[in-house]
Order: structure tokens, then C-alpha cells, then sequence
């Protein structure tokens, strides 16, 4: 058998010549990853070898693939898998290794909670407002990493640290990483950027809203929800409201970024004058008089106001008791600084030029995939060689941000450097399977991806008529679900939308940015996404329990974008740039 690539023609109906025979075979890498995780309890290292063992054989056997590409799509899919995505679950951890190894995440535990003792205002804060913005800085599976992280050091459980923290991480998705997903899409569809970027901003807003309620519900019930209901609606509307103006008024890059900025002030000034009348608590909890005496002991940066009409932190902190709290949030203040200027086009620019002066980087048309694969009608508009560009500069990846916050941090915090180098080498150690979890991931999606099995599965889709309005953004909740990014997503299946969308006689914009908009609800089920959650909260071999807690939440979510975006097509179609 050849092992050298070879030009592959894709077909998209290899058995019998029937699309939805097809699709269902095509299928089969995800039905054997979600089932060995969701139904055999495998650990997430050995569930994603064997979803890719599925992709090579599916694509060699059965869509005719030569074994050279495959290996090639399989080698390339590995390599983004570790950089830029390893690197950042790596550093991310490693940021907040070191604030846990200085003690100064008791600190910024007792801060955040210092703004109500109540464990729903807790959630909002952390998994919504905080995770939000750090989505729109990165990405890529860090606001999982850090707000589970953060989760678990306030004292919540792993499982509902690691869940609630995927569920809270939608809403932000499609323009996290400075807008990433809708450049991508834009530039996959030729679409005005400025349309996609409005009409997933006529999309997400509603679900922006509904995630806050959405949260406290899946933590506590409806009746406990209502309690918090202001907390809920002021988190939730202004974001959306925000989310909506920038997304219209100005694009795609600083969405994420300013919304929740302004979520995170509305939430501090509703807590400075409300708090609910009935604190909720953890079972195993102290009683709120315990932990309020505690924090009067640790100072007045620990006062929490008992209840609604009267202000919180009443008294003004010390200096020491200052300073105390700016070391303890200096690591995630140089976090979002260092992260928002690495994902700056300047910047990234810079550092691009910087590490080929250097010789550390290049961009690499991968070796016998970049051109060696031809994508056919109807999934493109005419044959198109497909490129498969590998973009290695490690000076500008958003891990090495995150790596030089973690050191900046530690010699801040009075670290030697020999001991941050232990603290790393210890991270390194400890999301070593979770690495190689992420790198075959990546390598299923690419396998499928270059195959042909993910425009089999679309065509598929598009067989529903009409009914592809709604089916459109669980298209792209199936393109997340399988490659864990909006973005990788959209470049996977926003071409089809587009062409789909045109035979069927809906907007195109409409259906392209459907495709983002409905792939955020993915984001919380995608192999890369649990084992980040668990790799945070210590969970690993427990992905299995992760995924069966997200996995209704993230399915009734992705089929509520269906309805809106049906409505939106045959019924307020004036909401269409």
C-alpha cells in the first residue's frame, strides 16, 4: 500500500451512493468517542484514540482516503492540538499553580466572595462575567481551565465546578479570542465580516440573557433561582445589551471584552445596595455568621453586607489589607493585560516578525496534505484544493502569554526561580494525559475534516428543506462538538451553510452565522472542553461524569438556537443584515 500522499478527490457518498448512509457511517468517530466517554466510562486519553483509530478507518476504508493524507491530516491535527491549544490549558494551569503555591488564591477567593457570601452570586460572578472575559482575551479552553479552577478554590465540588463552568462558557464563544470564529467565517464564505459579526449579535444577545437563569437553575432549581432573579437578569441583560451594540455598531474583535467588563461593573454596583434575603449555602458549609466573622478577622477586605438595603464593605480597607488584595489579583490583572495585547494585531504582528528573525518560527504548508486535497460541488461552489497551513510561532500563541504571566507572577510573589521552574515541571506532570487527550481530538477533526466525513454529515443536513433553518446551527454544534472551536467550526462547515442556504432560498448570512451562533452550545460537550474541566478541578478519568452532566443542558440549548433562528428566517426575516 502507498504511504506517500497522493491528490484525493473527496466523495461525500461513498455507500451505495446514499448521503444519509453515508453521513451515518461518517458518524461513527463521534459515536465512538462520545459513547466510550458517555457510556463505558473510558478515560478521555484512551476515548479520544479511539474516536481517531474510528476517523482513520471510516476516511481510509470506507471514503477512500489515501493512508499519506490521512497520516499527514492526522500529524497536522496533533501539532495545532499541542500548540496553540495544549500550550494554553498548560500555561493556564500554571498560572494558577503558582497563585495556590504563594497562598495568594485565598485571597482572591475571599475577594470575590467578599461581594456576597451567597454561592449563586458566586456562580454569576465567576462562571459568567469573569469566564466571559477571558473568553473574549483567549479562548481556546482557558476560561474553563481558570474560572473551574477558581470554582474549586471557593469551596465548590469538581463536578459542578467543571459543569457549570462549560455551561456558563456559550454565550462569549462566537466572538471569543478577539473575534476569531467571525473572521474565520467570513473568510471561508467571502461574507461581509460586518454582517456576520451583526447577525450573530441578533442571535446570541437572547441566549446571553437566558444563560444566567440557566446556570443557578442547573446548581440550585427554579425555586432558589427566583431568589437571585435581579443578580441573574443584571449579569445576564448587561451583557446581551453590550454583546448586541458592539457587535452591530463597531465588529467581531472587542465584543466579548467590553461585555463583560460592563457585566462585571453592573453585578458590583447591584451588589453594593442588594443582596438576597435568603443566603444559599453549600450542605457542608460554614453558617453565613461564621464565615462573616472570618472575614472580619482577615480584615476589612472580607466584610460582606447581610442582606439587601445596606451597603457592602462599609468600611475602608487598610493599606496592608490593600496591597494584600492587588498581590493576590496581580496574576490574573497581568493575565488580561498580556492576553489582550497578544491578541492585538500589532502585537501578534510584532512577535510573528520577531520569531522569524529569530528562526523559531515559520508558517509550514504541511508536507503532503496543503493542496493535496479537492473539495467538490455541491459542498464548494467549484473543485478547490484544500490548504492545510500550520502557523508555528511560538512567541505569539496566547500560551506564552499566559507562561510569562505565571513567571512575572511568581517573581512578583517572591518566588525563586528554580522553584517556579519545579511549580511548571509539576503542571507539565500533571496534564501530560489530558496534553495527549487534546492533540488526538485535534486529530480527529482534522481526519474528518480533510476526508470528507464532516461535509458528508452536512449534506445530510441539508436534505431537511425548509427544516434547515433549524438544523443549520446544529450543524455547526456537530462542528464544535467535534473539533471543540467555534472557529475551527465555522471553517469546517461555513462554506456549506453558505451554499446550503442559497439552494433552499434562505439568507446566506443568516445560515453562516447560524452556524457559529448554534456551535457555542457545542463548546460545553467537545472532548477538549471536559478534559480541560476536569484537568482543572482533578477529575481526570472522570470526563464521562462531566459529559453526562453537561450534555442535556447543551443539546436543549442548541435546539432552542433551531427555533430562533427558524423564526428568523421565515418570520422576522427584517432582523437579516
Amino acid at each position: 500500500m502507498q504511504l506517500l500522499a497522493v491528490s484525493f478527490t473527496q466523495r461525500y457518498s461513498p455507500v451505495a451512493d446514499n448521503v444519509l448512509l453515508s453521513a451515518l457511517v461518517a458518524a461513527l468517530p463521534i459515536i465512538v468517542l462520545l459513547g466510550m466517554l458517555g457510556i463505558l466510562r473510558v478515560k478521555a486519553h484512551w476515548a479520544a484514540i479511539g474516536g481517531l483509530a474510528a476517523s482513520l478507518l471510516v476516511a481510509i476504508a470506507v471514503f477512500g482516503m489515501p493512508v499519506g493524507t490521512a497520516t499527514a491530516a492526522t500529524a497536522n491535527g496533533a501539532a495545532f492540538g499541542l500548540l496553540p491549544i495544549g500550550w494554553i490549558v498548560l500555561c493556564a494551569i500554571f498560572v494558577y499553580d503558582i497563585t495556590v503555591k504563594t497562598g495568594k488564591f485565598e485571597e482572591v477567593r475571599r475577594t470575590i466572595a467578599g461581594l456576597a457570601v451567597d454561592r449563586r452570586i458566586q456562580l454569576l460572578l465567576i462562571a459568567f462575567c469573569f469566564g466571559a472575559f477571558i473568553e473574549g482575551s483567549a479562548g481556546f479552553g482557558t476560561p474553563i481551565a481558570i474560572c473551574a479552577a477558581m470554582l474549586i478554590g471557593l469551596g465548590f465540588r469538581p463536578l459542578p465546578a467543571a459543569g457549570l463552568s462549560l455551561i456558563g462558557n456559550t454565550a462569549p464563544v462566537a466572538f471569543g479570542a478577539i473575534g476569531t470564529p467571525i473572521v474565520t467565517l467570513a473568510s471561508v464564505t467571502g461574507l461581509p465580516i460586518q454582517d456576520l459579526s451583526a447577525m450573530v449579535g441578533r442571535q446570541l444577545p437572547f441566549f446571553s440573557v437566558i444563560i444566567p437563569f440557566w446556570l443557578v437553575v442547573a446548581m440550585v432549581g427554579f425555586r432558589r433561582t427566583r431568589e437571585v432573579w435581579p443578580a441573574c437578569l443584571t449579569a445576564g441583560l448587561s451583557f446581551a445589551i453590550v454583546q448586541f451594540l458592539v457587535s452591530n455598531l463597531h465588529g467581531p474583535w472587542l465584543v466579548d471584552i467590553v461585555a463583560s467588563l460592563v457585566s462585571i461593573l453592573a453585578m458590583v454596583v447591584l451588589l453594593r445596595y442588594w443582596q438576597p434575603k435568603e443566603i444559599w449555602r453549600f450542605d457542608d458549609d460554614p453558617s453565613v455568621e461564621e464565615e462573616l466573622a472570618a472575614r472580619r478577622r482577615a480584615g476589612p477586605t472580607g466584610e460582606v453586607s447581610p442582606g439587601p438595603g445596606a451597603a457592602a464593605n462599609s468600611e475602608l480597607p487598610s493599606p496592608t489589607a490593600r496591597r494584600d488584595a492587588f498581590m493576590a489579583w496581580l496574576p490574573w490583572i497581568l493575565l488580561a493585560v498580556l492576553v489582550f495585547l497578544w491578541g492585538t494585531p500589532q502585537v501578534k504582528s510584532f512577535l510573528n516578525d520577531l520569531s522569524t528573525t529569530l528562526h523559531i518560527g515559520t508558517q509550514i504548508n504541511w508536507p503532503g496534505l496543503h493542496l493535496e486535497v479537492v473539495r467538490v460541488p455541491p459542498v464548494v461552489a467549484k473543485d478547490t484544493a484544500e490548504k492545510a497551513v500550520y502557523d508555528f510561532f511560538p512567541l505569539s500563541a496566547t500560551g506564552t502569554a499566559l507562561l510569562l504571566t505565571g513567571i512575572l507572577s511568581g517573581l512578583a510573589l517572591r518566588l525563586r526561580p528554580a522553584e517556579i521552574g519545579r511549580i511548571f515541571l509539576g503542571t507539565l506532570h500533571r496534564v501530560r494525559f489530558s496534553l495527549l487527550t487534546i492533540a488526538a481530538m485535534l486529530a480527529i477533526g482534522y481526519t474528518t475534516r480533510y476526508g470528507g466525513l464532516d461535509a458528508s454529515m452536512g449534506l445530510a443536513f441539508a436534505k431537511t428543506g425548509k427544516l434547515f433553518a433549524f438544523f443549520s446551527p446544529l450543524l455547526g454544534w456537530l462542528g464544535v462538538a467535534l473539533t471543540g472551536s467555534d472557529t475551527s467550526s465555522n471553517a469546517l462547515f461555513g462554506s456549506l451553510q453558505k451554499i446550503t442556504a442559497g439552494q433552499i432560498g434562505i439568507s446566506p448570512v443568516l445560515a453562516a452565522a447560524s452556524n457559529s451562533s448554534g456551535g457555542v452550545m457545542g463548546k460545553m460537550i467537545d472532548a477538549q472542553s471536559i478534559v480541560v474541566g476536569g484537568v482543572a478541578t482533578g477529575q481526570q478519568g472522570q470526563e464521562g461524569n462531566i459529559l453526562r452532566y453537561v450534555f442535556f443542558h447543551s443539546i436543549a440549548l442548541a435546539c432552542l438556537v433551531g427555533l430562533l433562528v427558524l423564526a428568523q428566517a421565515y418570520v422576522f426575516s427584517g432582523v437579516v443584515p
